[in-house]
C-alpha cells in the first residue's frame, strides 16, 4: 500500500491561469485547486464508507497520484495517510462486528461539496459537507432499504516548498454522535449547562436498558392510544436533513446540539401537548419558535420530564423499541445522558431503526449504534 495518499489537483489549468513559478511563491487556490480539495475529500470519505461495505478496492480511490507538468498536487501528508490507514482498519473491524450482529451493506455512496476554502499564506482551511447513503444488504418487507447522514468536516492543508497542498488534518465539526463511518472515541454532545431547578424533589433516574439480542417481546399497538406514532416517525423522516423553520436549531459551536429539540418536535407532531411554565422547571415541557423549556431541548431534562409526567415508561432492552419510542445514550457512563434519538421504523425481525440530529442521520439501526459505541450506557423509553 502506498504511504502517501494523493489525487491531482486537476487535469489542467483554466484559461488565464499560470502555475506557481517558484517554491518561494505563495500558492494560489484557484478553481482547479479547489476542485482538487473536493476530489481528495470525496476520495477519503468514500474510502471510509466503502470500508463498511467490504469493497476490495477500499483505499485505491485516494491512492492514485498524477504528476503532470505545471500542475500542483493535492495529497495527504505521510502522517495523515498513516492516520487514514488506522481509520480504515477500525472501520473494517466495525464491519465485522456488524456482520456478527446480522447487519451488512450491499453498497455505499458518498458525495462531498466544498462550502468554503480560506487561505492564509501557505495554509488552507476547507469546510465540506458529506452526504452518505448505505444500502442494507438484507432489507426485507417493511424494513428501511438504506441509512444515511449529512455531516460536516474541516480539512486543513499546508503547502510544501513546491506548492503542492498536503492534507494534515480532518476534523468533524458537527459536535454530535459520530457517524457510522467515523471511528472517533466517545464524543459526547455538549450538555445543557447546570441551572437552578424550581422543583425541590429529585429528578427520576431512568434504568439502563440491556443491549442483548434477542429481547423479550414488548408489543406496542400503533393504531390505538393517545398518540399518533406514525406521525412522529413521518415528522422525523421529513425534517432529519431540512430543518423545520418553525423551530430554532441548536446545532453549531456552543449551541448544545439539536438532538433533543428534534425528538421533542417529533413527539409534539404525534400528539404530545405543551405543559407551560418556567423554562428551568423540568416538570414543564414546551417549545416553539420563540421559547423552549429545558426539558424540550436538554437531554437529561427531557428524561426527567418524560418519566415524571408518565408520558414514557422505561424499556428493559433497546431491541424492544418500536415506532415513536426514544433512545438516549450516555457515551462515557458518567451518569449524564448525552444524546437523544427517535425510532422511525422496526423490522419484522425486531430491529429498531432510528433517526436523529447531530449528526443528521436517518434510519440507522440500533445494531449499528451498538457496534459503534459498545461501552456506552443506553436508556430506552416507550412513548
Amino acid at each position: 500500500m502506498a504511504t502517501a495518499v494523493a489525487v491531482a489537483a486537476g487535469v489542467g489549468l483554466l484559461p488565464g491561469q499560470t502555475a506557481v513559478a517558484s517554491e518561494h511563491d505563495t500558492p494560489r487556490v484557484d478553481a482547479t485547486t479547489r476542485a482538487g480539495f473536493q476530489r481528495l475529500a470525496t476520495a477519503l470519505l468514500t474510502d471510509r464508507t466503502q470500508a463498511l461495505v467490504g469493497d476490495t478496492r477500499t483505499g485505491a480511490r485516494a491512492q492514485h497520484r498524477q504528476t503532470m507538468p505545471a500542475q500542483k498536487a493535492v495529497t495527504l501528508s505521510p502522517a495523515a495517510a498513516l492516520h487514514e490507514r488506522a481509520v480504515l482498519d477500525g472501520l473494517r473491524d466495525r464491519r465485522a462486528r456488524l456482520a456478527a450482529l446480522g447487519e451488512t451493506y450491499s453498497k455505499g455512496a458518498t458525495s462531498v461539496t466544498v462550502d468554503a476554502a480560506d487561505v492564509n499564506g501557505r495554509r488552507a482551511t476547507v469546510r465540506v459537507t458529506e452526504t452518505t447513503t448505505l444500502t442494507y444488504a438484507k432489507a426485507r418487507r417493511a424494513e428501511p432499504t438504506a441509512t444515511g447522514f449529512r455531516a460536516h468536516h474541516e480539512l486543513t492543508f499546508q503547502a510544501d516548498r513546491r506548492g503542492d497542498w498536503l492534507l494534515t488534518a480532518v476534523r468533524d465539526t458537527d459536535g454530535g454522535q459520530p457517524t457510522v463511518n467515523q471511528v472517533a472515541g466517545p464524543a459526547a454532545a455538549p450538555r445543557t449547562a447546570a441551572v437552578p431547578r424550581v422543583a425541590a424533589d429529585a429528578p427520576p433516574n431512568a434504568p439502563r436498558a440491556a443491549t442483548t439480542w434477542p429481547a423479550a417481546a414488548s408489543p406496542k399497538n400503533l393504531s390505538t392510544g393517545a398518540y399518533d406514532y406514525k406521525a412522529m416517525a413521518a415528522y422525523a423522516q421529513k425534517y432529519w436533513r431540512d430543518y423545520n423553520p418553525a423551530y430554532p436549531s441548536f446545532d453549531g459551536a456552543g449551541a448544545g446540539g439539536d438532538c433533543t429539540n428534534f425528538v421533542s418536535q417529533s413527539l409534539k407532531a404525534g400528539g404530545w401537548k405543551h405543559v407551560p411554565g418556567y423554562v428551568y422547571d423540568w416538570h414543564k415541557w414546551f417549545g416553539n419558535a420563540d421559547i423552549q423549556s429545558h426539558s424540550f431541548v436538554g437531554v437529561n431534562e427531557f428524561s426527567w420530564f418524560a418519566l415524571s409526567s408518565q408520558r414514557v415508561t422505561s424499556l428493559a432492552n433497546v431491541y424492544q423499541m418500536d415506532i415513536g419510542d426514544v433512545l438516549q445514550i450516555d457515551f462515557d457512563k458518567d451518569g449524564s445522558k448525552d444524546h437523544t434519538m427517535v425510532v422511525t421504523s422496526r423490522s419484522a425481525q425486531g430491529v429498531p431503526y432510528l433517526t436523529y440530529h447531530s449528526v443528521n442521520t436517518y434510519s440507522r439501526s440500533v445494531t449499528s449504534i451498538l457496534a459503534s459505541h459498545p461501552t456506552a450506557a443506553y436508556y430506552a423509553y416507550r412513548t
